[in-house]
């Protein structure tokens, strides 16, 4: 199967077949997957159902090489290792598949990127290197084509200035940041924006307190004069992203599927909103592991939109005695 076209997945019955395919093939390439299916007893050929899949507990991207294929590594990108020195670590082989992943993923959702000037204040990020957020940002500034696009680290007045002249000239902006960074920008100066999209990326990274999404929002909708704030909701280990354009709901692309476990039994797929564990089956991930239990909660609705509502006391995964082998 050519890895591209998982790009072009329109119906549930070609993602399904997208996903036994990959499944698959990772059983067959993935040492590591291939183990732990081994342990649950899962076959392949026992399968008939993408919620029988097994989905790897996200904590072995910091203890385990997780490739499907020999070939060289092109990319690593690495977690920002707040909890610890012990990161995740995503190993990747085809750096186009990334690339093309989050430009059809953004696309997707925002129309093509040439219509916006990309404003990124992502300080934490880019104090250190591995981060695929940045490394999807820098290529989105990049296929901005617009000179006023641009990185901020701690040149605030530049970038307010920037931001009111841009939206007064009604510019299209997206400024995408980090909750601290845009906490911190909108006390410094009231906004009324008309012509630009806020998005958080989440992350406090010990610069805050942590808050729950709706005051987040509360504040920075009020901060910046918007009506809603926009969300990306992504992670090291994956490929893809998810996105909000208000109100915490989430949309994922179409090749990319969020479901919920049980919180007392991983192995068990929650019905239609009813809160657990997020699983994410991202089939970008072609070439490291495409089925992950993360250490999120969640609902997801019959729509297929989904809500992130906090994460595992601990960072801790019950139900499942896998994780160490």
């Amino acid at each position: 199967m050519e890895s591209n076209t998982i790009f072009n997945i329109s119906n549930d019955a070609t993602f399904e077949k997208h996903a036994f395919h990959i499944f698959r093939h990772q059983f067959e390439n993935n040492r590591t997957y291939r183990s732990f299916c081994d342990l649950l007893y899962v076959h392949p050929s026992d399968v008939k159902k993408i919620e029988e899949i097994p989905f790897l507990p996200i904590q072995f991207f910091k203890s385990h090489k997780i490739v499907s294929n020999q070939k060289n590594i092109q990319e690593v990108f690495t977690s920002s290792g707040t909890t610890g020195n012990n990161t995740s670590k995503h190993l990747v082989t085809d750096i186009s598949l990334y690339e093309k992943s989050f430009q059809k993923g953004f696309e997707y959702f925002y129309g093509a990127i040439e219509q916006y000037v990309v404003l990124a204040l992502l300080p934490n990020y880019l104090e250190r290197k591995g981060s695929s957020l940045v490394y999807m940002v820098n290529d989105l500034i990049k296929r901005s084509k617009s000179v006023e696009s641009g990185f901020y680290l701690d040149n605030i007045e530049e970038l307010t200035k920037k931001l009111i002249r841009l939206d007064n000239e009604g510019k299209k902006v997206l400024l995408i940041g980090v909750s601290f960074a845009l906490l911190d920008l909108v006390e410094t100066t009231q906004f009324q924006l008309k012509n630009t999209i806020i998005m958080e990326t989440g992350g406090m990274k010990g610069r805050r307190k942590e808050i729950i999404r709706a005051e987040l929002h509360q504040q920075l909708r009020k901060g910046f004069g918007v009506n809603e704030v926009h969300s990306e909701y992504g992670m090291t280990e994956l490929l893809s992203q998810g996105y909000s354009n208000g109100k915490g709901i989430f949309k994922s692309p179409p090749w990319m599927k969020i479901l919920t476990r049980d919180t007392e039994d991983a192995l068990t797929i929650q019905p239609y909103g009813k809160s657990g564990g997020i699983n994410i089956i991202d089939l970008a991930n072609i070439n490291s592991c495409a089925f992950i239990a993360t250490q999120d909660l969640g609902k997801v609705y019959e729509d297929n939109t989904f809500e992130v509502i906090g994460r595992f006391d601990h960072s801790d995964i019950r139900g499942c005695n896998l994780m160490i082998f």
